[in-house]
Order: C-alpha cells, then sequence, then structure tokens
C-alpha cells in the first residue's frame, strides 16, 4: 500500500466515522467518554491540532462544526441531556483512573 493509498482510506474511514456519529445524536458525549475515553469534542480537538500542525486557519468552532455537522450551540440545543448523577459519577471515576495511568 502507498501512502497516499493509506491516506485516502484513513480519510475514508474518518469521513465513515463522522457520519456515523452524526446520525446517533441519541449518543451522548458523556456516555462516549466514560465507555473509549474520547467524544466528540475531543475528535474537533484533534481536528483543531492537526489543521494547526499543517498551517490550516481553523478555529476552535469551524472544528467542532467539522465534526458536528453544524454549529455546536445548534447541537447542544437539539441532542445534549443533562448528565445523569450516574454518568457524572462513572465520568469522575474514570478520569481518575486515567490520572493513574
Amino acid at each position: 500500500m502507498t501512502d497516499q493509498e493509506r491516506l485516502e482510506l484513513e480519510a475514508a474511514a474518518f469521513r465513515s466515522l463522522l457520519q456515523h456519529l452524526r446520525s446517533r445524536p441519541d449518543v451522548q458525549n458523556i456516555d462516549m467518554m466514560n465507555l473509549t475515553g474520547f467524544c466528540r469534542n475531543c475528535l474537533s480537538k484533534w481536528y483543531k491540532a492537526a489543521a494547526d500542525d499543517t498551517g490550516v486557519a481553523l478555529t476552535p468552532d469551524q472544528a467542532r462544526e467539522a465534526i458536528y455537522g453544524m454549529p455546536y450551540s445548534e447541537w447542544k440545543s437539539k441532542y445534549q441531556k443533562e448528565a445523569s448523577a450516574e454518568q457524572q459519577a462513572a465520568f469522575k471515576q474514570a478520569t481518575a483512573q486515567g490520572d493513574d495511568a
């Protein structure tokens, strides 16, 4: 496999991941963080960092919109729910364990 082929496959897989996440707004970011250690916001930060690394001008809001498929404020008002006490406790435990690693 050439570097270009690998790059194209990775880009296609990333686009598929974004489409999947956009089709599942019922999956809350806190649940993703609790189960996987990353969420849509993490992806937007990685996207922004990649832009910075390559000299592409991109604001944090533009990066979030690229990941969410809409302005973040719109996504939050449409889909984000208040985290339950159980979700918050799991998040606190998960982040504490991450500090030990």
